[in-house]
């Protein structure tokens, strides 16, 4: 039996299972990501970290089995695609600093081969 069903019932039955799981703050918080659904039967979670990856392979037939009852429809398939972030890189160290300057302006490295310098003091 597979019945059609609409974005907002969709909503309403994930939001229901996420609030099953509010005692476990790091799966809500997963839960509260936003997803896609593609094909109007496959929904994609968007997963922040592999962490996230591990966490819904926990809860994956339990959430695809709530949603698929509460929809009445049994073709509905939930999968987790990890996000990939643009976060630029945390400079900490002074190697690191140097790196990026030398990335900006390659004759760094010239005069600091040429000085015989230690980046690492």
């Amino acid at each position: 039996m597979s019945e059609p069903f609409t974005e907002e019932q969709l909503r309403a039955a994930w939001d229901e299972f996420a609030a099953t799981r509010k005692k476990y703050q790091a799966e809500f918080q997963m839960l509260s990501q936003p997803y896609k659904l593609l094909e109007g039967k496959h929904i994609v979670v968007s997963l922040l970290s592999p962490v996230h990856e591990t966490m819904l392979a926990a809860i994956k037939i339990d959430l695809t089995a709530f949603v698929r009852e509460k929809l009445r429809n049994t073709s509905i398939q939930v999968s987790g695609e990890l996000a990939t972030s643009d976060e630029k890189k945390i400079i900490y160290t002074n190697r690191d600093k140097f790196d990026y300057l030398a990335e900006k302006n390659p004759i760094l490295k010239e005069m600091k081969d040429r000085l015989g310098l230690d980046t690492d003091f």
